[in-house]
């Protein structure tokens, strides 16, 4: 792995640490982490609040850049395809939101109910 790979791995992976002390600071329990559906895509943080189900994008960037842009229709999909198949294999009927957690310079916003 390059050095710059390792380095992109690092800052996603403090990022995914920040994004789940932040929801669980909000009354959130984190249920997974990385749920992978293989040939749909990853989510990255599975946490239920008052009996709803949320599929969390976690979102980050650098100083000059609003990790915002970086939620695309097709990113949203992939999550989407990736929730129903999660509800699928695990046999849920409950209720969900399809959310994106945007992280910038020191500050961290949930955005709930993301679906196009």
């Amino acid at each position: 792995m390059s050095r710059e790979r390792a380095l992109l791995k690092t800052f996603g992976n403090e990022s995914e640490e920040l994004a789940t002390r932040y929801l669980e600071d909000s009354g959130f329990v984190i249920v997974e982490r990385n749920f992978y559906a293989r040939k749909l895509g990853e989510i990255d943080i599975i946490a239920q609040k008052r009996g709803v189900l949320h599929f969390i994008e976690v979102k980050s960037g650098r100083a000059d850049f609003d990790p915002i842009y970086n939620v695309t229709p097709a990113k949203i999909r992939k999550v989407i395809n990736s929730a129903y198949y999660y509800l699928k294999v695990k046999k849920l009927d409950t209720p969900f939101s399809i959310d994106a957690l945007i992280i910038r310079k020191g500050s961290v916003e949930l955005i709930e109910n993301i679906t196009l």
